[in-house]
């Protein structure tokens, strides 16, 4: 699956965030879901899952500012070079 920041869709990548945003909180930040559409909270999974409320907030912060993006990635990905630029669509 492509990230639609990078094919210059960053509305799309906004509003699967916003649909997350609600779906975590509802079912308390849970630790991975089941299912095809992953609309199902896992058996064994843990609430309230620190990395579940990590990778929202980076989606967020790299939807604000895709040039934050040096922030989480490994040294090798930096000497790739920015692949993404901010976008003025929202």
């Amino acid at each position: 699956m492509e990230d639609p920041g990078q094919t210059g869709r960053p509305q799309a990548a906004k509003r699967a965030v916003e649909l997350a945003e609600a779906r975590l909180l509802r079912d308390s930040w849970p630790e991975y879901c089941d299912g095809k559409l992953r609309r199902y909270i896992g058996k064994q999974s843990r609430k309230f899952q620190t990395w579940s409320i990590a990778g929202y907030l980076v989606a967020k912060m790299l939807l604000e500012d895709p040039t934050r993006l040096g922030m989480v990635s490994l040294e090798a990905d930096k000497q790739m070079g920015p692949l993404i630029k901010r976008s003025a669509s929202f």
